[in-house]
């Protein structure tokens, strides 16, 4: 791989991490998009997936006290639970169909949000098992289980440091499970871990970068990057 396009790749992980830092997801919507323009989508895949364990991993170990546990087991339950209704989808639902239902559904969601902004606040926690068991279904069909549990955290009226922190609780053991998965695949090639060491100082920097970003957010305004954010996501894969 050429210098000029090493320092494009660490570039989008740069920009990636620093999203998921600050607003506690979004780094593989925003990634894997961009660096499959320029890389092997066996390369991007795992890469994005082990920094993201990465960032998970620190974001927990600095917030632990502000993961919502009982949230969180909740969400990784049902959520296992709805891969393999998830992966029954994947095998007849054509992959344009159910990219374009989730992205209707992230523009749709923010759109009414931001014109709208009541929505009524989940108090009772026993909703996380529908809308992990829907992240479940997401995941297996597509490896896009953030948005239902995004929603989720929305609705709960999370503040910044909470909304961060227990996405990373409900990321960090879900994303083990597909490094796992990778690594038995044999996507752990030599350019992969290459890739991925030089990316780390810019991860660790922009981890730090994001966590301080996060404590700044007006916790009223906080939301409204979120349904922003989600638009965005949204649009990025239409295109």
């Amino acid at each position: 791989m050429s210098f000029n396009l090493t320092i494009l790749v660490l570039t989008i992980l740069f920009f990636s991490t620093l999203t998921r830092s600050t607003f506690g997801f979004g780094d593989a919507l925003l990634a894997m998009p961009l660096l499959t323009l320029f890389i092997d989508v066996k390369i991007a895949t795992p890469l994005v997936q082990l920094i993201a364990s990465i960032i998970a991993l620190v974001i927990v170990g600095q917030s632990w006290r502000s993961v919502d546990l009982r949230v969180t087991w909740r969400l990784i339950v049902s959520s296992a639970a709805g891969v393999p209704v998830g992966l029954l989808m994947l095998k007849s639902a054509p992959e344009g169909v159910i990219i374009g239902l989730l992205a209707a559904l992230l523009i749709s969601y923010g759109l009414f949000n931001l014109t709208r902004p009541r929505l009524p606040q989940l108090a009772n926690h026993n909703w996380a098992y529908g809308f992990g068991f829907v992240a479940g279904i997401l995941g297996g069909v597509y490896n896009t289980n953030g948005p239902p549990v995004i929603i989720y955290g929305t609705l709960r009226k999370w503040s910044p440091e909470r909304f961060r922190a227990t996405l990373q609780g409900y990321f960090l053991p879900t994303g083990m499970f597909i490094v796992l998965g990778h690594a038995l695949a044999g996507l752990w090639t030599r350019q992969v871990w290459q890739l991925f060491g030089l990316s780390l100082p810019l991860v660790l920097a922009a981890v730090f970068w994001g966590g301080r970003l996060n404590r700044h957010i007006p916790p009223h305004r906080f939301d409204r990057l979120i349904y922003a954010i989600l638009v965005g996501l949204g649009l990025i894969l239409l295109i």
